[in-house]
């Protein structure tokens, strides 16, 4: 099990999230022409800004031989801290949908979004 930080999401999906939003800046701002580059550059500091306002972290578990990464955001896990699990520990997980559930050492579940499978 391990635990890392992640707070932008892919390339891509950053590059549609700034694009949407210098869109927004565009339109809120009276669709003045020419200011592309000064709207995009706004958007990109909103957008990084609030993934720092928001840091989420992941952890990966291995179940029948994938790997499953889940998101979580520190604020709303209920006190989970990285290193709760140890390498190689068997624990509970469920699924449903696009989120894993792990049994915490204390009964707690931490919920998680699944981002990625490996395997």
């Amino acid at each position: 099990m391990e635990s890392r930080s992640s707070s932008q999401g892919s390339p891509a999906d950053l590059q549609g999230r700034i694009r949407q939003r210098a869109e927004e800046i565009y339109l809120r701002n009276g669709q003045v022409p020419g200011r592309d580059a000064e709207n995009w550059a706004q958007a990109e500091r909103e957008i990084r800004n609030e993934g720092n306002a928001h840091p989420r972290s992941a952890i990966l578990v291995k179940v029948n031989g994938v790997q499953y990464v889940g998101e979580y955001r520190p604020e709303l896990s209920q006190g989970y801290t990285p290193g709760e699990f140890g390498p190689g520990m068997t624990i509970p997980v469920r699924f449903a949908g696009d989120k894993m559930f792990v049994t915490r050492p204390n009964g707690m579940e931490l919920e998680t979004t699944i981002v990625r499978t490996i395997g």
